[in-house]
């Protein structure tokens, strides 16, 4: 059984266990946190020297770490990978925005205003500055979602459980998603998809 190190508080960490609810497939879950120091701790950084969470460990030792590669990975030859090439392609160009044009702003906003350990770096200028970039995010997805149900196309895929993860709590980081309805109705979808769970469900131990 593989085992997923991560917090429950997190959208990075949540998309391997949505993913993993989804597929059927049994895992064990290991609470790491960054907010007590967890994730810097020597045991830790011995699996992942970049200190961070989520983190894959397999039954042979091997580890996998940063969110949207294990997706792919666990979601290879399944339904959540497009076969089409061009499908699949626009699979990883959503990805790559959501690490790169998505998660900076709308995970981090969010967590300037929610985590306590964050407070200090909630400056007026940092919060504009994500605010204005997070919003531009959303307006790329609401652009995007006004031509197809789904990023890649006409199926979810694992871009979608990427986008998810953050952007269906964005209103915790100040972000007013009535004014994307598209988004909004995206949400809904990823939701209605079988196998389903929010954030917070965890694997019976």
């Amino acid at each position: 059984m593989v085992t997923i190190y991560g917090m429950i508080d997190s959208g990075n960490c949540y998309k391997p266990r949505l993913l993993m609810a989804k597929l059927g497939r049994s895992f064990r879950h290991v609470e790491i946190s960054s907010h007590d120091g967890g994730t810097r701790a020597d045991a830790f950084t011995a699996k992942n020297p970049n200190a961070m969470v989520p983190l894959l460990e397999f039954d042979d030792g091997r580890v996998l770490a940063e969110s949207n590669a294990m997706l792919l990975h666990l979601a290879e030859g399944t339904r959540f990978v497009p076969q089409d090439a061009y499908a699949r392609a626009l699979t990883y160009q959503w990805l790559f925005f959501e690490q790169y044009s998505h998660e900076p702003y709308i995970a981090v906003r969010r967590a300037l205003l929610t985590f306590p350990s964050r407070k200090k770096d909630a400056t007026p200028e940092r919060l504009a500055q994500t605010l204005e970039r997070g919003e531009k995010a959303l307006r790329v997805m609401e652009r995007r979602l006004d031509e197809t149900p789904f990023f890649a196309g006409s199926a979810i895929s694992v871009a979608d459980m990427a986008l998810f993860a953050y952007t269906h709590v964005a209103g915790e980081g100040g972000f007013d998603l009535s004014a994307y309805p598209a988004v909004a109705a995206w949400i809904a979808r990823v939701e209605n998809d079988p196998g389903h769970v929010p954030m917070n469900w965890l694997p019976a131990a």
